[in-house]
């Protein structure tokens, strides 16, 4: 038996011999195109040899085995194997290349095949109709990792030399295909584009297969790259081509260009399918244009086609998500009417919109219908329902759907539990939060990063930030990273709790942990620093944010205005105003509100108005809140005109005045002595169905108060608790203070005594108010004993030992103050400018400079800056002494200071006007840029005393720039001033001005103003009275 296969293989060997030889002569006649496929510049004769051996070996069933036998595999190498390939393309069993092709990966031992074997290979069997193979061969190929560059090199050679074969398009398309299916669509695109550059054409399907899987992996740039290529090359595009192209439109936000590329392909020729219409109809909807889908929808029967469910069940979506659920639901029932069942998908959608909009029962009722026309609700339904009722706070409910769904076989998954944490976090019931956490992970379910950060958002905000860190821990443990969104939580959670630094700590440590803040997150600590007034650490943060390309918004700088409009630093806040509209930031109506309220509570009304003005100029539409800030500002600065101009605009923006709002006016008017206005305001208020509060009350018993009307005030007090509220400190102090001022002290200790049986404690408001009424009857020792009473009580404090110093010191009794001054520091209560200031005008009173003096330098050794009332002060007590010298001294100090000049400003006018030095008074005047008419009549006086016409008439256009007013009787003084000097020729012109500025009526006539002049005998020399006016002490 041995024998007879020795001979068996002897004679196969000796046959292969004899065709090796045929094979070689043919060969000289007709040499192979090697060059064509070849690595080297040189071809061995060995390796041709080698070839021609396989070749021959391979038409043998046996091949394997002849081929182990021999010496073959120790000649083999990947330039062989291509040779083979490429000889036997014409085989008539391809299969046998491809074990052959393989056979040789394992004897080569793991030396990488040349890509032209690759390529040969699978154009022999795609000849061959094996395409299953051939895709097999090339993810083998793509498995190898060859680069990109060196395959698009290799695949166009091949197609460049075997043109001719059939295969090549086919191969080439199953190469694109290969690629594709491996996720790798850069290299497929990279193929398809060097195709076409070499001229080789994909097929259309090719084409049409990569853009639908581009567009579904939202490749947009790529999309159009191999859109674009294809009309390059003159790929005519088919309704497949176009129902992508749509699709891309669409996707990227484009209706218009979607609209017209359905046109178009009705226009050349391709008549769009139900698909094309169903991605149109679908891109319709995403775009919010459901009104357009469903008349796109009416066009589908035109053109003979039938709409399908997905139709109906994209619409129903598309008007849920807008909404608009009552038409959805008509569209459900057109679908039942054209014969379509509606399915799972069509139902959800429209149980989704329903639950959004909040339509609960209507939700539930199609929800039963679902079950009884037996369509079974799935995971996606009961998500939607348990999201639907977990957000408008039904939790039980949504518990009782839990249940449902579990008995129903339907497992829940994680979004199923995160709507119902969220659920209960919106609650603030973190206990049961937690626990759906703990009954997740027993159904073994993996919680995700938002689970997370719905619990430690949650328990940040209920204060368990121990609770929060420790979830944070597991989270991390677990293996999930924690994102901005969860840190942010942490940081706001921590600013919360006031630990400003270790928020501060943990922003810093997001650098380490390659995870870059968001604007959420850097606002967030924006506001605790704000909050905290670390308003330059604050401001280092956003530099920083910008510098990153973060943009801030109006959250972001909020912070500052409020911050620094809080700390009555307007100015600064103003600039963060302007920044922020530099950047083109739209600021909301909290922004003009706190900027608006912090111009107001400084009295800069201006600067609130014109504000307000800019709010309106963008389009912002103020709320009560903002109209009553400014109402109650012009009512407390007295313009209480202006005030009622706005509040009766209020209802023509259909806005209602609050308690607050009418509170203001009536503040104000009991403040301007209109009580009268002030009780109508009352009534109005009550009709109007808005109940007055204590803040009312307390308002209308203070106007009472300082009206004198004593027993209105004391019969509205009694009054208040009838009305269901309770009297407070205020109006105790209020009522004291009225009976101290009237000089029923009896009556006022009385309503002291009553205020603890009322439940409410005395302050240290009512007691200075108790003091100030002693020290006017001249009891300083009993003022003196209420003093020591509140040190005894805790709550002695500034304004109240100041108000016992004023007393002692309108007494008369200096030294008792002084002395006082003494004790107030052995106590410990520092003495602020006020007390400095009553010390310094008392003394000057009575002609105590130097002691005046002496307490002046004491407040600036103590940090206490001397302020206009200080200046003034000190200013009349030298002007008393006729001390000139020292009083332009002081003056020019008080200039120095940039202190607002008022009444010491008149005082030193007047001082250099009775010294002729008019430039200087001028000069000081200007530069000042003061608006003060009293200031400018002083000058003008002094200058017609003096003939200067011509400088008073510039001074007038001064005014008139300034928008200052002149009274009617200087104006009457200028003109006769003029005419008697002989100006004529200047009356006219003057008079004009005067008429431009509204200084006199138009209807006023010249003759008429020197009349005046000379009727106004009766009147004080206009010098003199500026002079009364001057030395006047506040």
């Amino acid at each position: 038996m041995m024998m007879m296969k020795l001979v068996q293989r002897k004679l196969v060997l000796f046959i292969c011999k004899k065709e090796l030889f045929m094979i070689k002569q043919r060969r000289k006649q007709f040499p192979l195109p090697f060059k064509y496929f070849h690595t080297s510049q040189t071809h061995n004769a060995n390796e041709e040899e080698t070839v021609t051996e396989i070749t021959t070996i391979l038409n043998h069933n046996n091949w394997q085995i002849l081929l182990e036998s021999s010496r073959i595999p120790q000649n083999l190498n990947p330039d062989v194997v291509r040779s083979v390939l490429y000889q036997n393309q014409l085989v008539s069993d391809p299969k046998r290349l491809l074990h052959f092709f393989n056979w040789s990966s394992h004897q080569m031992g793991g030396m990488p095949h040349n890509l032209n074997s690759f390529f040969i290979l699978a154009s022999i069997l795609c000849n061959s109709n094996q395409f299953a193979f051939a895709n097999g061969l090339l993810d083998q190929m793509i498995e190898a990792r060859y680069p990109i560059s060196a395959v698009l090199d290799s695949v166009c050679s091949f197609l460049r030399v075997c043109g001719g074969f059939k295969s090549g398009s086919t191969m080439f398309d199953i190469l694109v295909s290969a690629y594709k299916q491996k996720g790798m669509l850069n290299e497929a695109v990279s193929l398809l584009l060097a195709a076409k550059k070499d001229e080789f054409l994909p097929s259309l399907v090719c084409c049409n297969s990569l853009l639908k899987d581009l567009l579904k992996c939202n490749k947009l740039g790529l999309f159009w790259k191999v859109y674009d290529g294809m009309l390059e090359a003159g790929i005519e595009p088919d309704v497949y081509t176009y129902t992508n192209v749509i699709s891309a439109h669409f996707k990227i936000g484009n209706a218009k260009e979607g609209r017209r590329v359905l046109l178009e392909m009705g226009e050349r020729g391709h008549v769009p399918n139900l698909v094309t219409y169903n991605v149109a109809i679908g891109g319709l909807c995403r775009a919010g244009l459901v009104d357009e889908a469903l008349e796109l929808k009416k066009k589908i029967y035109e053109k003979g086609l039938v709409p399908d469910s997905y139709t109906y069940a994209i619409l129903i979506d598309g008007f849920c998500k807008k909404m608009r659920s009552k038409e959805a639901k008509l569209i459900l029932e057109d679908m039942r009417r054209n014969s379509l069942s509606p399915d799972h998908i069509a139902y959800t959608a429209l149980i989704d919109g329903l639950m959004k909009e909040g339509n609960i029962d209507e939700a539930f009722r199609v929800k039963d219908e679902m079950v009884a026309r037996r369509i079974k609700l799935n995971l996606v339904t009961y998500n939607s329902m348990i999201n639907g009722v977990s957000r408008v706070g039904m939790m039980e409910k949504a518990r009782s759907l839990l249940s449902e769904m579990i008995a129903m076989g339907i497992r829940p998954d994680t979004p199923t539990y995160n709507n119902l944490i969220e659920g209960y976090n919106r609650e603030n019931n973190m206990t049961k939060a937690y626990e759906l956490l703990v009954e997740m992970k027993n159904r073994n379910l993996v919680p995700s990063v938002y689970t997370f950060g719905v619990l430690i958002n949650g328990l940040c905000r209920s204060g368990d930030l121990q609770k929060a860190t420790k979830l944070l821990e597991d989270m991390i443990a677990g293996g999930l990273k924690p994102n901005t969104i969860i840190y942010t939580s942490l940081i706001k959670g921590l600013i919360q709790d006031g630990k400003l630094e270790e928020a501060v700590k943990i922003f810093k440590s997001l650098r380490g942990r390659d995870i870059l803040p968001d604007v959420f997150c850097y606002n967030s600590l924006i506001i605790g620093l704000c909050k905290s007034e670390k308003m330059e650490e604050a401001r280092n943060y956003l530099d920083e944010m910008m510098e990153k390309g973060l943009k801030p918004n109006a959250y972001t700088y909020g912070p500052f205005i409020s911050g620094y409009s809080k700390a009555a630093k307007t100015k600064i806040a103003d600039r963060y105003f302007k920044e922020m509209l530099g950047y083109g930031i739209a600021p909301n109506n909290v922004i003009y509100t706190l900027l608006i309220d912090g111009h107001c509570k400084e009295g800069n009304i201006t600067e609130a108005i014109s504000t307000f003005e800019c709010m309106l100029g963008r389009g912002v539409i103020p709320d009560v809140q903002i109209y009553s800030i400014l109402i109650n500002s012009l009512s407390r600065n007295g313009k209480l005109e202006e005030a009622m101009r706005i509040f009766s605009e209020l209802p023509k923006k259909g806005l209602v005045p609050d308690v607050f709002t009418y509170t203001s006016l009536i503040s104000g008017f009991c403040k301007g002595g209109n009580t009268k206005e002030a009780f109508r305001l009352l009534d109005e208020m009550c009709k109007k169905g808005i109940n007055p509060n204590i803040f009312t009350y307390n308002a209308l018993i203070d106007g009472l108060c300082k009206l004198g009307d004593i027993e209105k005030a004391r019969e509205l007090f009694n009054g208040v608790c009838g009305k269901g509220l309770a009297l407070n400190a205020v109006t105790y102090t209020t009522m004291v203070d009225g009976y101290c001022k009237s000089g029923n002290l009896a009556e006022a200790f009385r309503l002291l005594e009553e205020m603890p049986l009322r439940g409410v404690q005395p302050d240290s408001f009512v007691y200075n108010a108790l003091i100030n009424g002693c020290c006017k009857e001249g009891d300083t020792d009993k003022a003196l004993s209420l003093f020591q009473e509140t040190v005894e009580r805790g709550f002695a404090s500034v304004p109240t030992f100041n108000t016992l110093l004023d007393g002692f010191c309108k007494s008369g009794k200096l030294n008792e103050a002084n002395e006082l001054v003494k004790e107030m520091t052995a106590k410990k209560i520092k003495p602020n400018h006020i007390t400095f200031s009553i010390l310094i005008d008392h003394h000057c009173k009575v002609g105590m400079v130097k002691e005046a003096e002496f307490f002046f330098a004491e407040m600036q050794k103590r940090d206490l800056m001397p302020n206009l009332i200080t200046y003034t002060s000190l200013l009349h007590g030298y002007n008393r002494a006729g001390d000139r010298s020292k009083m332009i001294s002081l003056f020019e100090d008080l200039v120095e200071r940039g202190i607002e000049l008022d009444e010491a400003v008149c005082s030193m006018v007047y001082c250099r006007c009775e010294e002729g030095d008019l430039e200087k008074a001028s000069k000081e005047l200007m530069a000042k840029g003061t608006s003060s008419r009293n200031l400018y009549a002083a000058l003008i006086d002094a200058r017609c005393k003096k003939g200067q016409f011509f400088e008073v008439l510039a001074m007038i256009d001064e005014m008139g720039k300034r928008g200052l007013m002149l009274n009617f009787s200087t104006c009457s003084t200028l003109v006769n001033g003029l005419s008697n000097a002989g100006h004529e020729d200047k009356v006219s012109g003057l008079l004009e001005n005067m008429v431009r500025f509204g200084w006199v009526p138009k209807s006023i006539s010249l003759s008429d103003l020197i009349d005046q002049h000379q009727k106004d005998t009766s009147k004080e020399d206009f010098s003199d009275m500026l002079k009364e006016a001057a030395l006047e002490v506040k």
